[in-house]
């Protein structure tokens, strides 16, 4: 992660998960991280690869660090983290528990039997490399974890949330986000009830009668276990690719956000941007922000189109244009700040700008994805876009640098014909 996008992570992903805070509570927010569909629309609208295993780490990285200096304010705390960070997760629940007057022991157990679960219960190929445990003042919690599974370089994500989890035994988890790879021992699973009970029998029966059975099983090559077809539950398929394309994104939607960005938004946003001086394109940025903060679970389905909102650091679906980025935080930051001292027009400005966005769907008429995509690498270096492949910034040569990241993904568009745009050479 570089550096110039991860101290913009850091501050986006503060302030809008202190909107969200304030407008819904910190139970919503801990339902919010346990949703997998509005979490990977959450890592694109900060700039992440928009469906990379990265936006995880990325993300819960970013919190850790972002919400640190107002935890206790806002009395959210994210522990744990990747690799040795993920092992001081019971000291740092601890800590948090002796200063909020939670039961510090039981959140370090729940945590090591959360981690436990997803590694001996579940056994799907995917080895955990990653722990991130979000607990509030009152003892509500929210885990996400992931695993990789290296011989095919993929991952997979576990979401836990307290609200949900009656027994860390049967069907604990609030959703499970990752491609199918073939058959798996799930012990979690209802049905596997009677083949939990057949295993606590035969540890007490000694090892002859579990040799015995499974010289039987090799004999008859007969299955363990065959389940009946499973129900269909909602289920997001990511592309293995980078680029995004316009079958990734619902169009309507995308129109709705470009119409409200082309009005400058409600008519109470008008003193809003007058104060900050901000145009149309960080109007749309954070109007796809706000659907972040304000959006219904069904609206995440195609999270590539908030990848449109500040695009991606490795260029796809275009440079990330450091002034909109930053002038995104700032009004979302006096939003904020404002909120707190009692005065929320300005939050409730950026609430309407959404829901201007969505009434304007049914009739928006505008450019096509492709035809977006191609305004916006044409405008990168106006707008210091920046990709991780740029080389290290000198004093005031962000244009320099956003026109090597221009050029740079119209040469990889040409080489792997990612992108056929009109007018891609402008």
């Amino acid at each position: 992660m570089p550096r110039w996008l991860g101290e913009r992570m850091q501050a986006l992903g503060r302030v809008v998960v202190e909107a969200i805070v304030h407008e819904y509570g910190r139970d919503e927010l801990l339902r919010r991280l346990a949703h997998p569909f509005w979490f990977q629309s959450f890592g694109a609208v900060m700039g992440m690869d928009w469906h990379s295993s990265g936006i995880t780490t990325s993300v819960m990285g970013a919190l850790k660090r972002g919400l640190e200096p107002v935890a206790g304010e806002l009395g959210i705390h994210v522990c744990g983290g990747r690799g040795r960070h993920s092992r001081r997760t019971p000291d740092e629940l601890r800590s948090v528990a002796d200063r909020v007057g939670v039961d510090g022991d039981a959140l370090a157990r729940t945590s090591r039997l959360v981690a436990k679960v997803d590694s001996a219960a579940v056994q799907d190929g995917f080895e955990l490399y990653l722990h991130s445990f979000v607990v509030s003042d009152d003892g509500s919690w929210v885990v996400v974890q992931q695993g990789m599974d290296r011989g095919c370089r993929q991952a997979r994500r576990y979401h836990w949330l307290s609200d949900t989890v009656v027994d860390y035994l049967e069907a604990p988890h609030a959703a499970i986000d990752g491609p199918p790879r073939g058959e798996i021992l799930n012990l979690t699973d209802r049905r596997a009830s009677a083949s939990k009970q057949a295993q606590l029998e035969m540890i007490g029966t000694g090892p002859d009668r579990v040799l015995g059975i499974l010289r039987r099983l090799r004999e008859d090559r007969a299955p363990l276990f065959r389940a009946p077809d499973e129900e269909v539950l909602p289920n997001l398929r990511m592309p293995a690719r980078h680029d995004v394309r316009p079958s990734d994104v619902v169009l309507q939607r995308l129109r709705g956000v470009l119409a409200a960005a082309a009005e400058n938004g409600p008519q109470d946003f008008s003193h809003l941007l007058l104060s900050s001086g901000v145009g149309a394109r960080t109007v749309a940025a954070l109007a796809l922000v706000a659907e972040v903060v304000h959006g219904a679970p069904s609206r995440f389905s195609d999270p590539a189109r908030y990848s449109l909102a500040l695009g991606g650091k490795d260029g796809h679906p275009f440079p990330v244009p450091l002034a909109v980025y930053d002038e995104t935080i700032a009004v979302l930051r006096h939003a904020v700040e404002r909120a707190r001292l009692g005065n929320g027009d300005r939050l409730a400005a950026i609430r309407r700008l959404d829901q201007q966005a969505r009434r304007l769907e049914a009739g928006a008429r505008g450019p096509d994805v492709a035809a977006f995509l191609t305004e916006e690498c044409r405008r990168a270096p106006e707008r210091a876009g920046r990709t991780v492949f740029d080389r290290q910034l000198e004093a005031g040569d962000e244009r320099s640098s956003s026109r090597r990241s221009f050029e740079r993904c119209r040469k990889t568009a040409r080489s792997r014909d990612q992108l056929e745009l009109p007018g891609f050479d402008r």
